[in-house]
């Protein structure tokens, strides 16, 4: 039996080819009674707690820039898609769920016409450029985040909390500096960091919903938290078995690119043996980075490398076929 991840997928890109232009590629082929904008309402209902917890922390500011970024995503697909005389597909929810992780990914003091921009860029130039919905090759939020980093880091290098600017918990880490929160802080979200990454529980809420309807499944989450867990408590940042894992899974972003991101259906291989190579990958290079790189954080960059291996992945871990060749 195939996987409902694989199902999904073919769902997904099934959806959204008209008959006349279809796309062939290797079989098997499987239409699955999930649809896209039942699988995007369903993530966007998982992204609540997080949402949640972000306004608890930051205050009304995080609305603004949830809203301008999802308003933002939804806007650019529309007239893109207006222009180009192609079909709308805002109905379909995705350009919403881009605009959402983009926000969720963004300090508290982002400035709005930053975030509306990283709208733009997610939705224009990483997901409608390539042709839309299933044919992006990286994570549209996440290259948008990587954009904004590049094009203006000071606007979203800066964290607060409680109003006051202060470092995150993997920089106090990375610089070997101040008084790093408790644990249950940074489980809980009493912690700075991006306005979706302060709680490892909100998190985890959205993620046992997504599970339990089945839109993902454990094989990356679980092994990408894992090696990074194991990684980072071996390695260590003064030296071998220094480390401290749980401090270090619990911190940042790697639950919410865990969850929500690495296993995006597009940018995600398509078998279980795929799925966890993929997900080593992303550990082991976020881990390399938070230990040696000169960035506190490698998630958003660890996903987007492993997004550029997949198709190389699902060439060589093909899933398996059904009847005999001739």
């Amino acid at each position: 039996m195939v996987d409902t991840k694989q199902e999904s997928m073919e769902s997904l890109i099934l959806s959204h080819i008209n008959d006349e232009n279809l796309l062939v590629d290797s079989s098997p082929h499987i239409k699955d009674k999930l649809s896209t904008q039942s699988i995007m309402r369903d993530v966007l209902i998982a992204l609540i707690p997080t949402s949640l917890v972000g306004v608890l922390v930051f205050g009304l500011r995080a609305i603004f820039i949830i809203a301008t970024c999802a308003i933002s995503a939804v806007i650019s697909e529309y007239a893109f898609q207006k222009i180009t005389k192609k079909e709308i597909t805002i109905k379909d929810l995705s350009a919403i769920v881009t605009g959402v992780l983009l926000a969720l990914n963004l300090p508290i003091n982002t400035p709005l016409w930053v975030a509306c921009i990283g709208s733009i860029v997610a939705i224009v130039l990483v997901k409608q450029i390539f042709g839309g919905i299933g044919c992006n090759f990286m994570n549209p939020a996440l290259a948008a985040r990587a954009f904004l980093l590049a094009a203006w880091p000071e606007s979203i290098s800066i964290f607060t909390l409680d109003g006051v600017t202060t470092a995150t918990p993997l920089a106090l880490l990375k610089n070997g500096q101040g008084n790093l929160p408790s644990l249950s802080n940074a489980f809980l979200g009493n912690i700075a960091g991006c306005i979706g990454e302060v709680s490892s529980l909100a998190i985890l809420i959205g993620a046992l919903y997504l599970l339990y309807r089945k839109v993902i499944t454990w094989h990356i989450p679980l092994v990408y938290i894992g090696t990074v867990l194991i990684l980072t408590t071996v390695i260590g940042r003064n030296g071998f078995l220094s480390g401290n894992g749980i401090y270090e899974i619990f911190t940042g972003g790697l639950f919410l690119g865990a969850f929500f991101m690495a296993t995006d259906y597009v940018t995600s291989p398509l078998t279980k043996k795929g799925q966890i190579i993929f997900a080593f990958g992303c550990g082991l290079i976020t881990t390399l980075i938070r230990i040696f790189g000169g960035y506190p954080e490698g998630v958003s960059y660890s996903i987007l490398l492993m997004n550029l291996l997949v198709p190389v992945i699902d060439y060589y871990i093909k899933p398996k076929a059904f009847g005999n060749e001739k």
